[in-house]
C-alpha cells in the first residue's frame, strides 16, 4: 500500500487573515501538470504493465538469483515505487488542499485503486526476500557493493520475517487496504468539514484552534467551549472510526503473531520496544519537573487560582500580539539556517521561490501542516496553515527542516532515502532550534527573551510531555478495544486519565474538554506515531548541546547524517557525535534542556 502524506504537526493550531502578505501556494506540475495529464496516464499504464512483467520475471525466483541478478531486480523494484509515489503523492497533495472536493476526493481513490490493483502482484517481492537463506543473503551482499548499499533495507524487511503470513493472505492484506484507508478518508473529511461558531464568526478546526492562544481570555474560553460543543455532536463518528481501526489493527497483529500492538510501529521505525521504554519512563518521570512546574509558574503569570484547558497555550500577559508577515518569516528562518550553514540555505531557498510552500488557511485545506518528500527525483511539498503567530515562524522552521532533510536523503534512492519516524524529526526539530535560537539572540529586553524562553518550553512540552501522554493515550485505548467495544465515554475517560497525569495540578478541567482526542489526526493515520516526536526532540536536544559545546567538524557530521536518510541505524548516526540513544541516561541530556529553560524561567522572578 504506498500510504498519503497526512498532516503530522500536532498543532495547537495556528491561525489568521490579512496582513500576512503574499502567501505562496503550491505549483504541483513538477509531478504532474493536471490530473488530466498525459503523463499521469501514461505512468498509469507502465505502472502496470511493469508490475505484471516484474512479477512474471520474478515471482518464485528470488532463492535462484546470484548477487546481480538480484541487484537489478531491487532496482527494477525500485523504479516502481518512484512512479507509484510519483502517482499518490500528487493525488495525495491535491486532496489535501480541499478535502471537501468530491472530486479530488474521488481522483485520489481512483488512483490508490488503481496503484493498489497494479501493485497487488508485487507482494511476493518482500516474502520471498526473508525466505531466501541468512548466509545466502550475507554472500550476496559481500559480492556485489552496489548491492550491499541496500543492506539496512533488507535488515528492516527481514525483521518482519517472524510475522509474515502466507503469500495468498499477504496479497489479500494488500487489497484490503484500500477499504481500509476508507475511514482515514471519513476521518479527514468530517474534520476538514467541521465548522465552529465563534462571537458570530463562522471558523474551520484550525481558525478555532487558533483562538486558545488569543490575548483574550474570554476569547479562548468560547473558542474551547465552541470545539466541546462540536466534538461532543460528532463524537459516535469519531468513536467509530477509533473503535474499527483499533479492531482492524488487534485483527492484523493476531494473525501476524506481534506481541504488542506497538511491535509494528517499533519495526518501521527500526527502534527497540526497550528504547522507546525508556524514553517514556524518563519523560513521565519527569513531569513534575517540567509539565508541572512550568505551568504552576505560567498559571501566577496568569494571575490565576487554577488554569482551565484554555489557558495551556494562551500567550504572556506582556507577549507581544502583533502579526509577523510571510516575508519576516521567511527572513527570520531563512537567516537561522544560514548562519548555521550556507549550504543550508542554499538548500532551503527554492522552497520560497519555487513553489513548493502551500501557506494559507482556506476553507476545506487539510489542518496542520507536513512535508511531504514525494519521490526522489523531484522535489519535497511543505504544507503549512500560517495565521502570523510566533508559533506559525517555529513550525516553518520545523517542515522546513523536514524538507531540506528530505532534500538531502533523495541521493540514496527511492528505498533507502526514508528515514524511519524517530529520526525524521532530526532536522525539523534541529531547524527549529536554530530559529529560536536566532530569535533569542534578537532579544532587546528581559520580557522578550521571557516570552521567547516560555514560548520554547511550551513547544518542547507539547513535543516532549504531550506526545507521551498520547503515546500513552493509544496504549491504553488499544489495549481496552481488545476487550470490547468502546462506548465514546470509554475513550473519554482513557484520555482524561493521561491528560491529569501530564499536566498537573494546576489545571482544572471543564466539561468537555474529555473529547478532545477526536482530532488528534495521528491516532487514525499512523498508530503510535506521536512517540517520534518526543523521540527527535530529545535526540536534538543532545545533538544541538554537542554542536554548542563547539564541536569540531560539527556542521559536516550533520549534513552526512541527512544524506544517510535510512540508510543507516540510529546508533551508527549518532556515533560520531559521542551519542546513544540506547543509553538510558541519554534521554536526560534532552530533558535536562528543557529543565534548564524552565530554571531560567524561574530565575527571572525573583
Amino acid at each position: 500500500m504506498f500510504q498519503l502524506p497526512f498532516p503530522v504537526r500536532d498543532a495547537n493550531a495556528t491561525a489568521g487573515s490579512g496582513g500576512l502578505g503574499n502567501l505562496p501556494e503550491w505549483d504541483l506540475s513538477d509531478l504532474y501538470t493536471s490530473e488530466d495529464a498525459p503523463e499521469l496516464a501514461r505512468d498509469l499504464d507502465w505502472l502496470q504493465k511493469e508490475c505484471a512483467a516484474f512479477a512474471a520475471d520474478y515471482e518464485g525466483k528470488l532463492a535462484n538469483l546470484d548477487a546481480d541478478g538480484l541487484l537489478e531486480c531491487v532496482q527494477r523494484n525500485e523504479k516502481i515505487n518512484n512512479i507509484a509515489g510519483r502517482i499518490m503523492s500528487f493525488a495525495g497533495l491535491r486532496y489535501y488542499q480541499l478535502t471537501t472536493d468530491a472530486d479530488r476526493a474521488a481522483f485520489l481513490s481512483d488512483c490508490q485503486e488503481k496503484v493498489t490493483i497494479a501493485t497487488t502482484p508485487l507482494v511476493f517481492f518482500t516474502l520471498e526476500l526473508n525466505r531466501i537463506e541468512d548466509d545466502a543473503m550475507q554472500a550476496h551482499l559481500e559480492a556485489n557493493e552496489e548491492l550491499a548499499r541496500y543492506a539496512s533495507v533488507f535488515r528492516r524487511i527481514r525483521a518482519m520475517k517472524p510475522y509474515q503470513l502466507s503469500d495468498e493472505l499477504e496479497k489479500f492484506m494488500h487489497d484490503l487496504g484500500i477499504v481500509g484507508d476508507a475511514w482515514e478518508k471519513l476521518f479527514d473529511e468530517t474534520i476538514a468539514g467541521l465548522t465552529f461558531t465563534v462571537d458570530g464568526d463562522e471558523l474551520n478546526i484550525e481558525g478555532t484552534l487558533n483562538l486558545l492562544t488569543e490575548q483574550d481570555r474570554s476569547k479562548r474560553e468560547a473558542a474551547a467551549r465552541e470545539l466541546a460543543r462540536v466534538f461532543g455532536e460528532n463524537i459516535k463518528t469519531f468513536a467509530r472510526v477509533h473503535n474499527t481501526q483499533a479492531k482492524e489493527k488487534e485483527i492484523i497483529d493476531r494473525w501476524r503473531g506481534m506481541p504488542s500492538a506497538q511491535t509494528g510501529r517499533h519495526l518501521s521505525n527500526d527502534v527497540e520496544p526497550e528504547v522507546v521504554e525508556a524514553l517514556r519512563e524518563a519523560v513521565v518521570a519527569a513531569y513534575p519537573k517540567l509539565s508541572h512546574r512550568y505551568y504552576e509558574l505560567k498559571r501566577k503569570w496568569l494571575g490565576l487560582d487554577v488554569m482551565q484547558v484554555w489557558d495551556r497555550n494562551a500567550p504572556l500577559p506582556l507577549e507581544d500580539s502583533r502579526i509577523i508577515g510571510w516575508d519576516e518569516a521567511e527572513k527570520t528562518v531563512m537567516e537561522a539556517y544560514e548562519a548555521f550553514d550556507p549550504r543550508m540555505g542554499e538548500i532551503a531557498a527554492p522552497f520560497f521561490s519555487d513553489g513548493w510552500i502551500d501557506a494559507g488557511v482556506k476553507p476545506g485545506k487539510a489542518p496542520g501542516a507536513f512535508a511531504h518528500p514525494t519521490v526522489t527525483n523531484v522535489h519535497p511539498y511543505v504544507m503549512l496553515n500560517y495565521l502570523g503567530k510566533p508559533r506559525d515562524v517555529m513550525t516553518l522552521a520545523h517542515e522546513l527542516g523536514h524538507g531540506v532533510h528530505q532534500v538531502l536523503a533523495a541521493e540514496q534512492g527511492e528505498m533507502l532515502s526514508s528515514t524511519p519516524l524517530t529520526l525524521a524529526e532530526t532536522a525539523s526539530v534541529f531547524g527549529e532550534m536554530l530559529t529560536f535560537r536566532k530569535m533569542l539572540d534578537k532579544a532587546e529586553t528581559k520580557e522578550q527573551r521571557k516570552v521567547l524562553l516560555a514560548g520554547k518550553v511550551e513547544d518542547m512540552i507539547n513535543t516532549v510531555v504531550r506526545q507521551i501522554a498520547f503515546y500513552d493515550f493509544e496504549c491504553k485505548l488499544h489495549a481496552a478495544r481488545t476487550e470490547g467495544e468502546l462506548t465514546p465515554d470509554d475513550i473519554n475517560a482513557i484520555w482524561m486519565s493521561v491528560q491529569a497525569e501530564s499536566l498537573g495540578e494546576a489545571f482544572e478541567y471543564m466539561d468537555g474538554y474529555e473529547t478532545f482526542w477526536a482530532y488528534i489526526p495521528h491516532f487514525v493515520h499512523s498508530p503510535f506515531y506521536v512517540y517520534a516526536y518526543a523521540f527527535g526532540d530529545g535526540l536534538v536536544n543532545a545533538l544541538y548541546s554537542v554542536y554548542a559545546s563547539g564541536a569540531e567538524g560539527f556542521e559536516d557530521k550533520y549534513f552526512e547524517m541527512l544524506k544517510a536518510g535510512g540508510s543507516k541505524h540510529h546508533k551508527e548516526l549518532l556515533a560520531p557525535f559521542g551519542l546513544d540513544a540506547t543509553d538510558p541516561k541519554f534521554w536526560d541530556k534532552g530533558l535536562s534542556m528543557i529543565s534548564g529553560f524552565i530554571d531560567e524561567l524561574e530565575a527571572m522572578e525573583d
